[in-house]
Order: structure tokens, then sequence, then C-alpha cells
């Protein structure tokens, strides 16, 4: 498995490698910490800028010598992230690499590079509507890259103590893929897996429930609609606890009634996970990535918890 770590020096970032002691991950793992330097002009370098000293303004020299800093943090920001990661996780390959320019579009670039399996980026809310305002470069990251990306949030557990990942479902493609990511992982005996389906309820505008027809037809979609919701849940449970046979791993499931975006964040918090899992869904390109009101975006934004959105490849 190959992890790209983005790490900024922060103690958000700190908390996120932390996390990960409880994400299941496996042994053999190639990790690879990137710091980015958010400079717009490059330090100086070279025999130019020697030759000719009284060119070059003194406002510039000072920006130059700002940027040479900034890139100089960078640098060290990325070594102090690998041998954290390296503290916590002895027996992972782990290197790091230094970046210049805007953090999400470095990040980005990086990964389609080196086409890592996962994106570790930290969320800097600690607060309520900290959470919900999700980091400019956490957003970019989750919603434009095309591979699963973790929204790392430290709990109050130990990584030697049992997990409760809760993972959202709805039957699409993609949320069979979190259910597989949540099946292949290694997860500490003990922990607990919870199933969520929120089914959003059709309702019938004002003006027409009093239409018998109308409210005989909107009663009948839903209903049909439950029966399916309880359905999927039953057959993730099953097919979770097949493959989670033998490691000591509870799974249980919950059908709600409401907006997922809410409802799956809400019972979470209740639930006391550490992670959520969610899948992806209708992203086949930017443009669409950037329209469509994504559920895992939202759920990502308000979540109390880590948040691993799972993306096929």
């Amino acid at each position: 498995m190959k992890i790209l770590i983005a790490y900024d020096g922060s103690e958000s970032a700190d908390k996120g490698i932390d996390d990960l002691s409880r994400a299941g991950l496996p042994v053999k793992v190639e990790a690879l910490v990137v710091s980015v330097a958010e400079v717009w002009l490059p330090p100086r370098r070279g025999d130019f800028d020697d030759t000719f000293p009284l060119q070059i303004p003194i406002g510039l020299q000072r920006a130059r010598e700002h940027a040479a800093q900034i890139v100089r943090e960078a640098q060290e920001f990325a070594s102090n992230g690998s041998q954290r990661v390296r503290q916590t996780f002895p027996q992972w390959t782990v290197d790091h690499q230094m970046a210049v320019g805007s953090p999400a579009h470095e990040i980005l670039n990086l990964a389609a590079e080196w086409k890592p399996n996962l994106i570790v980026v930290a969320s800097h809310g600690r607060s309520a509507l900290g959470r919900f305002v999700l980091g400019s470069v956490s957003q970019k990251v989750l919603t434009e890259a095309h591979t699963s990306v973790r929204v790392a949030r430290q709990k109050t557990g130990t990584g030697n103590s049992a997990v409760r990942i809760v993972v959202g479902v709805d039957g699409s493609a993609g949320s069979q893929e979190a259910v597989r990511a949540v099946a292949a992982r290694n997860w500490t005996p003990g922990s607990e897996v919870r199933v969520v389906i929120a089914d959003d309820l059709l309702m019938a505008n004002s003006v027409y429930r009093v239409i018998p027809p109308v409210n005989q037809f909107v009663n009948e979609v839903n209903e049909s609609e439950r029966t399916e919701a309880e359905r999927i849940a039953e057959e993730t449970v099953k097919q979770l606890r097949l493959e989670l046979d033998g490691k000591n791993v509870t799974v249980s499931s919950v059908v709600l009634t409401g907006n997922p975006k809410q409802q799956v964040v809400r019972h979470a918090e209740e639930f006391g996970a550490d992670c959520i899992f969610t899948g992806a869904t209708g992203f086949s390109n930017r443009i669409e990535r950037l329209l469509v009101g994504s559920v895992s975006a939202a759920i990502a934004a308000r979540a109390h918890c880590s948040v691993e959105v799972v993306r096929a490849g």
C-alpha cells in the first residue's frame, strides 16, 4: 500500500499522523510525507543576483529572503513529519519530499505522478464551524483527487484500544468500495463496524397533500425505499461479517430517516466513531466533482472524527 501524507508542521498535522495508528493499515506500507512551501517568488539562487546586486530593489530582496525561509521551513517540516511517521510505524518504508507552489495543486500533482492508494490530509477545524468550513487545501484535495482521501482527526483512543467505524452505504458502486476498504483493514480485536443507511423520505408539496392519490403514491415510494434500505443494510452486514470472520470485529447496522449529510454525522457522533468510511459516487470528471453536492464531502466537512472517502483504484 502506498500512502501520501500531506504535512505542514501543525498540531493538526501531527494528530493526523497519530490518527493513522487507528486506521487498520497494513504492516507493509510505502509512505511519502510531503510539505509544500507556498511562495509566490522563488528564493535567490545562481550567480546572476550576485553579479548585479544593486539592480535588485530592497523589497524584492526581502521577499526572496522570506521565500527562502519558507522553503527551509517546508524542508524541515517534511523531515520532521517523516520522522514522526517512522516512530509511529517502524515497519513502514518512509520517505519525504518538499515542493514549492500551491499546496493543494502540488499535492494533487504529486499524487497523479506517484499514484498512492490513499492521500492523508489533516483537518484544522476544532469547532463545529471550523469542521463545517473544511480547510481549502483539504477540501480541494478531497474533491479533485482520483484516489481515496482520508481527512484525519485524532480521537482520544489509543492505537491498542478497539476502534469504532461507521461505513455509510446507499447501494451504489461507491459505497461498495467503502465496504471493501473496511473489510480489507486490520482492525484491533474488539473493534465495531456500524453500517449506516440514511433514508431521505419523499415529501409531498403542501398543496398536494390533500389529494389522496398523491399521498398514497408518496407513502408507497417511501415504504419501498425503506424496504430496499433495510435489504441493503442486511446484505452489507452479512458481507462484512463474512470478510471479517476471525478478526473479532462486531458488525451491526442501522437505517435512519433523513438527509444522509446530517444523519450519518449525527449517528457517528452518538456511536463514538473513530472514522467514517464513505464512497465517492458520480465523480466522472472535474466539472462533476466541482458541481455535484457530494454527500461524502459534506460528511467530511461536518464530522467530528476522521473521514475516509474511498475511490476505486
